[in-house]
């Protein structure tokens, strides 16, 4: 029987009731941690949410100038940009022998159309809608992974001069092209997803044309306009910083490189940003 402390209390075994709390300790540990799986599972499989996601889709135009312009400068033909690549292979089809331009930019027009099935495939099979928080991280995921592959293949293999990759058609120059081409898409097919079908960033002239020819151009409230200005600006200023950094040290390699790392700055945001209501 307990006995009485002196002071009106039962004197308790303090010993039993410590055990007590460490056997139920790793019960709660464990309730505590299925809590945190089960609530970052709920928001990893909820759609994000749509308002301003369209400033996430615009600096993606920088991460398409960045790869463009290197990829004109170090191999003279487009990784993003396919009209231009479209014209590249039917002046090379009717002149095959005056550049080999022609075979890296069939070779990226062609691993595009392969990247953009798979993209879309990924988005519309592996979930029940597109916008699925998982599925928009694990797309720009795939996509900082191949343009870091593509930097590792110029960083750590055969090393040429500017002029020699220029007319090179070997693998050290066809399997960058390839990979940063075939991810290149993924970007567009977010912006399907998304609802923001004019903000592929793979393709500028649609913009121009709906920019200039907007009868609310010069509205004081017009977010359309505001996303078909912002694109094409965004895209020159990454333009610009790649044809820069191609030209420097730091080279091609260099700007894939930060192109990777601004794939993965995406990721984050995904990660991040807020879900749709329920």
């Amino acid at each position: 029987m307990a006995s009485s402390n002196g002071y009106g209390a039962l004197r308790t075994n303090s010993r039993s009731n410590t055990n007590a709390d460490v056997e139920h300790q790793p019960l709660l540990d464990s309730g505590h941690q299925t809590s945190k799986l089960a609530t970052w599972r709920k928001s990893m499989t909820a759609d994000v949410r749509r308002d301003w996601a369209d400033l996430v889709l615009l600096a993606c135009y920088i991460i398409t100038g960045l790869l463009d312009s290197a990829s004109i400068s170090t191999w003279g033909s487009f990784v993003s940009m396919q009209t231009g690549n479209t014209v590249y292979f039917g002046l090379g089809i009717a002149a095959p022998h005056e550049s080999t331009r022609w075979i890296k930019s069939g070779t990226s027009l062609g691993c595009f159309c392969i990247g953009s099935v798979f993209f879309s495939s990924f988005h519309r099979l592996l979930s029940p809608s597109p916008k699925r928080r998982w599925v928009l991280c694990a797309s720009f995921a795939l996509q900082m992974l191949f343009i870091a592959g593509a930097a590792a293949i110029l960083t750590f293999g055969p090393q040429s001069s500017s002029e020699e990759k220029k007319e090179a058609i070997d693998w050290p120059v066809l399997v960058p092209i390839a990979l940063v081409a075939f991810q290149s898409c993924g970007q567009a097919v977010a912006s399907r997803a998304l609802k923001y079908n004019a903000l592929t960033s793979v393709v500028l002239t649609s913009i121009y044309c709906d920019l200039f020819s907007d009868a609310e151009l010069l509205a004081a409230h017009n977010p359309e306009r505001n996303r078909r200005v912002g694109a094409p600006t965004l895209l020159l200023i990454g333009a610009v910083l790649g044809g820069v950094l191609a030209r420097s040290t730091l080279g091609a390699a260099g700007v894939l490189w930060i192109a990777a790392a601004m794939k993965l700055l995406v990721v984050i945001s995904w990660l991040l940003w807020p879900a749709e209501k329920e």
